[in-house]
């Protein structure tokens, strides 16, 4: 096997391909290069250590970046074990762990039960939910969270103090006990350790032999200007703690919207609902409208109908990814006026009556839907 074959190229993805991605690749050409499944085939064991060795490098964020910036050399094979040398044969559910151990218990998490019984801590999620006027201005909030920090009595050994925890005895330390289904050989977390390697007999009063206890923390989250529904931000190392020392997951906050009662929101772009009266429809006039800086003026020119929209450059949100605000969408409403009284009644009979006599100038679109009537009924 050729050590300088690129390992994109070896899993048949691209350079910027996802985790997920990655994944589904590599368990494709496990299950298809297995050696147990090609017993007649003298390459499918090279093949499934190439593309085991390039799993294992691509998986791993801290060795894809190296890879990424300095090639093979970046993570030597006999430098840290990583190649074809170091991949080894461990049988079937050694290559899989990393794919299914949340099904089967394992799991990489920076290092499995015999690999040093190191995890990361666990990502967590906020759901937090903010103004409109704070999305586009920008704010700073403080949100109190739940999560799973290393208990202070045993510093996350999860033994009584003055004791230590010792190697699990069903698994030899490995986290991990085998089951053979056929001719597969399948990984399973070991039930008496459950995946630490490690066996507690005088488990710590205060997190019952766990390592960690759930505590509750505050912290300051600031929400750039533009931040829009569904956008997510990542607070590096405030996620649930590790364990064995692994290092802390991330906190992704992710933005919510509160509906506003005057303006809805399209990305950069803001619109509202203007209601004019009858008079100002028909003859003209300036109107008052509202925006998140104040209010602005708008001229509107005679004979508007209803619906009609107007807009005011910049006077929308300015996107986190964006250079220009957006603009402000005023659609025009136009009112019918309520609680007559009989003089006012007496003067929309007039006009009403004026308006028939000659319809088809004064109500050009009232005609021209008559006429279409008039054409779907054959006239």
């Amino acid at each position: 096997m050729s050590q300088q074959r690129d390992y994109y190229e070896i899993l048949g993805v691209n350079r910027d391909a996802s985790d997920d991605e990655i994944k589904k690749a590599y368990r494709k050409l496990a299950m298809k290069h297995h050696p147990d499944r090609n017993p007649d085939n003298p390459k499918a064991e090279e093949r499934f250590k190439e593309a085991k060795t390039a799993y294992e490098i691509l998986s791993d964020a801290q060795k894809r970046a190296a890879y990424d910036q300095y090639g093979h050399a970046g993570v030597d094979p006999q430098a840290g074990g990583f190649g074809p040398g170091g991949a080894g044969m461990g049988g079937f559910a050694d290559s899989f762990s990393d794919i299914f151990g949340d099904i089967f218990g394992g799991g990489r998490g920076g290092g499995g039960g015999g690999r040093g019984n190191v995890y990361r801590g666990a990502d967590l999620r906020y759901n937090l939910e903010i103004s409109l006027e704070d999305a586009a201005r920008g704010t700073e909030t403080r949100i109190r969270i739940p999560t799973m920090e290393q208990c202070e009595t045993c510093g996350g050994s999860g033994a009584k103090k003055g004791t230590s925890p010792t190697t699990c005895p069903t698994c030899n330390g490995h986290g991990q006990v085998r089951m053979q289904q056929g001719f597969f050989s399948i990984q399973q977390t070991c039930p008496k350790c459950h995946g630490s390697g490690r066996f507690v007999a005088d488990p710590c009063p205060t997190c019952q032999g766990a390592g960690r206890i759930k505590q509750h923390k505050t912290l300051s989250v600031k929400i750039p200007a533009g931040v829009d529904e569904g956008d997510r931000i990542r607070l590096s190392g405030e996620g649930e703690h590790g364990i064995g020392g692994g290092p802390p997951g991330d906190l992704y906050v992710q933005i919510h919207i509160k509906p506003h009662p005057v303006f809805q929101r399209d990305h950069g772009d803001l619109h509202c609902e203007m209601p004019i009266s009858f008079t100002v429809a028909a003859l003209g006039g300036e109107i008052e409208i509202p925006t998140l800086d104040g209010i602005a003026k708008i001229k509107i020119p005679a004979e508007t109908q209803s619906g009609k929209v107007f807009r005011l450059r910049g006077k929308g949100i300015k996107g986190v990814r964006s250079h220009n605000p957006g603009d402000l969408m005023c659609h025009v409403v136009v009112e019918t006026p309520v609680n007559l009284t009989d003089r006012q009644k007496e003067l929309l009979r007039e006009l009403e009556t004026i308006n028939t006599k000659d319809g088809a100038r004064h109500n050009p679109r009232a005609k021209s839907w008559m006429d279409k009537v008039k054409d779907f009924f054959g006239g």
